[in-house]
């Protein structure tokens, strides 16, 4: 029979039940990872184009869509 546990995935790979006093069962297991993941190119671009956006012209350009203060 199939069993379904939430679990949390940490930076080193290591798995943690989501809920509190679960023992996990030996065996086989799939894993669907329900969060899109980060690609690499995404996240060499950031400080490139942080460049670019974060300037007084960016943000002139974006001040119409900004709430009044």
């Amino acid at each position: 029979m199939f069993q379904t546990i939430e679990i949390n995935i940490d930076e080193n790979g290591v798995i943690h039940p989501v809920e509190a006093n679960i023992k996990l069962p030996s065996g086989r297991a799939l894993l669907t990872l329900l969060e899109p993941i980060i690609y690499e190119t995404e996240l060499l671009s950031e400080q490139s184009l942080a460049k670019e956006w974060l300037t007084p012209e960016e943000d002139e350009a974006w001040a119409h869509l900004q709430p009044v203060k």
